[in-house]
């Protein structure tokens, strides 16, 4: 059972890391004349400022997110075809996550700002959503350790269940001011980088 855990959460790091690379790609080449000036190299290099935040912030929020599935993981004692299409779901929507990131990045600086901020930070909804799936999965099916306690069982689906309002919360947000929208996010990802699954 255990090699069978393993074999799950390898295949999970390799979707997290693939996911985590391909958000460098949406950040472009600036295209200049050759002989271009220094000044000019940099006032390109400086406007693509969303590019650059986008990358830092979907950065941050992927590797969160895997530290929390490796907490997560780590509670496991088995692994079954229901939990592992749990797993496949949320792997999913972890793989999504480039996309509005492109999208945030494009448009993060002009008048689609709200959209596109609104649209990013509603992502992480269905991704709220993954999460609590899986662990209601291990939990309801009886796959986690022996030795997890019932208060460390209904704290960790308290905290994922809390997620929803804060995500709804940011996208709604967004629609009026996209920074506070995604500051919101971001207080978030703090609290989850701190989570513990071991009390």
């Amino acid at each position: 059972m255990e090699k069978e855990t393993s074999r799950v959460e390898a295949f999970s790091d390799g979707v997290f890391a693939i996911a985590i690379t391909l958000l460098v790609l949406e950040i472009k080449l600036p295209h200049l004349p050759a002989g271009v000036s220094n000044q000019e190299l940099w006032k390109a290099l400086l406007a693509l400022w969303p590019s650059f935040l986008a990358f830092v912030i979907s950065f941050i929020a992927i590797l969160i997110m895997w530290v929390n599935h490796h907490g997560l993981f780590n509670l496991i004692q088995r692994v079954d075809a229901k939990f592992m299409y749990a797993n496949g779901f949320l792997l999913f929507w972890v793989t999504f996550v480039p996309f509005p990131t492109a999208v945030l990045a494009e448009h993060l600086n002009g008048e689609g700002a709200r959209s596109a901020a609104a649209f990013y930070c509603g992502l992480y909804i269905p991704l709220s959503f993954a999460f609590n799936l899986l662990w209601h999965t291990a939990t309801k099916r009886r796959l986690v350790k022996a030795n997890v306690s019932d208060r460390l069982i209904g704290k960790i689906a308290k905290a994922y269940r809390l997620a929803f309002p804060i995500y709804f919360a940011a996208a709604a947000v967004a629609f009026f001011s996209p920074f506070v929208g995604l500051a919101v996010c971001l207080v978030s990802w703090v609290v989850w980088a701190v989570f513990r699954y071991d009390s």
